[in-house]
């Protein structure tokens, strides 16, 4: 506890959003230090990622379930261990959570204004989060990537299935002691830990700096990986991490105008604009309108089809199984990186789904023929825009793309897997049986 109280001792003064946020123990999350980037590395013995830090995390974002006791509670008791096991971690929470359970924590947390509020900048924001944690549902692990939907780098998620399905959810609460140690020392070598833990007889002596430095962190005790008891994980045995493909869209009015991201105001009024990422799957559809939606579809560039539809479901492998999946779209494993364009109730039996390579752009535009001066619903990740497509406006949509860089992948969302990652411990063959009952048989139990 003395440790945390001279880190908060050396912040700048921060304004507080209430006359009671110093009482209720909440900070903004500007005076917090930048984040560290991970790398993903690959691995020869499977077809995940190894997580790897270049030093231990210090910001984490914790994200749950509205409106749920469970969740709530879930949170509170993660948040007091990582604070009394992980005390250099400091705790970022949305405001409406930090408002609603800070009362009850014995230390600071950090927030951020609400995202409708004008100035946020989700640049200054991406720049602080080290990872995320989720403790609800599938929509929880959306809402978390949402809030990094205008930014390039998502950090890890660490999901909690705390949700209805939970199709996307990797962890059960209760090993949530062993799940986030595992997150936390992926990438810790021994030689991290030995200079305060342990004396190798045989080592070299270090240098003159290296003394005293060593002998100034003893002085301080233990902090960051060295902090940690047991063994560490070693280079080669980081956590799994899967990078699930987002989209990449841009919605232009008839006159070939920008709608500014929902939520987001835009830093520079010269730039073309700002793409719109989204995890599971862009929608347009009819709404409350009792007549089909007209839509011309273009795929890289040339006319493909009008269709008459309800609407039109874009989506990544990871939104295959959800609405997509509903209406008839076929089932992406989420390493096979590709879109999915599927129809919404078609008025023709012969329109079939179809699976693209993520590096095709599609294009959707409304008809300014048929759809007699109205507008259609878009939504992005399960959230409506209060702004719909008119006639004669489009969207574009295109994979983001998972590029391999000098320093590993990059690019989409990377969440934490949990079992060995081997095509034998194949998790998502396990959902497809025990949550969605794949061809499961009539009749029978069990």
């Amino acid at each position: 506890m003395k440790i945390f109280q001279r880190k908060i001792a050396r912040l700048p003064t921060v304004k507080y959003f209430s006359t009671t946020g110093r009482k209720l123990g909440i900070e903004t999350f500007d005076v917090l230090p930048e984040k560290r980037q991970p790398s993903f590395l690959e691995t020869p013995t499977n077809d995940l990622l190894s997580l790897q830090w270049p030093s231990p995390p210090r910001n984490i974002l914790l994200v749950k379930k509205r409106n749920t006791h469970a969740s709530t509670e879930a949170l509170r008791e993660f948040a007091q261990h990582i604070h009394s096991t992980y005390p250099d971690i400091n705790i970022l929470l949305e405001p409406r959570v930090a408002s609603e359970i800070c009362a009850s924590l014995p230390f600071h947390v950090f927030t951020f204004r609400d995202l409708s509020e004008p100035p946020f900048l989700p640049s200054a924001f991406a720049n602080k989060v080290d990872m995320a944690a989720t403790f609800g549902g599938d929509g929880t692990i959306l809402r978390a990537s949402s809030l990094f939907s205008t930014t390039r780098s998502v950090p890890p998620i660490l999901s909690f299935s705390m949700g209805t399905l939970g199709f996307l959810g990797e962890w059960k609460f209760e090993e949530y002691k062993r799940a986030f140690r595992e997150v936390y020392m992926s990438g810790a070598g021994a030689g991290d830990r030995s200079s305060i833990l342990e004396q190798d007889p045989g080592a070299s002596p270090p240098l003159q700096d290296e003394t005293a430095k060593n002998k100034l962190c003893a002085a301080a005790g233990p902090t960051g990986w060295s902090s940690i008891r047991g063994k560490s994980l070693g280079h080669s045995r980081g956590a799994h991490i899967l990078l699930r493909d987002r989209l990449k869209v841009a919605i232009y009015t008839s006159n070939d105008q920008i709608h500014a991201p929902q939520h987001f105001t835009s830093t520079s009024s010269s730039s073309k604009f700002s793409n719109i990422h989204a995890m599971n799957e862009i929608i347009i559809h009819r709404g409350a309108a009792p007549h089909l939606a007209h839509i011309s579809i273009f795929i890289g560039g040339r006319f493909l089809t009008e269709a008459v539809a309800d609407g039109m479901i874009i989506s990544t492998p990871t939104g295959s199984t959800a609405y997509s999946l509903s209406s008839g779209g076929s089932i992406i494993h989420p390493l096979v990186s590709s879109l999915c364009l599927t129809p919404i109730c078609p008025r023709s039996l012969s329109f079939r789904p179809l699976v693209l390579p993520a590096s095709t752009p599609i294009t959707l535009r409304l008809s300014e023929q048929h759809n007699r001066g109205r507008e259609v619903e878009v939504s992005i990740d399960g959230v409506r825009r209060e702004k719909g497509l008119r006639m004669g406006g489009e969207i574009q949509v295109v994979g983001e793309g998972i590029e391999r860089g000098k320093k590993g992948w990059r690019g989409g969302v990377p969440c934490i897997m949990r079992g060995s990652g081997t095509k034998e411990d194949d998790g998502w063959v396990g959902g497809l049986n025990g949550l969605l009952k794949f061809n499961y048989p009539f009749g029978e139990e069990g």
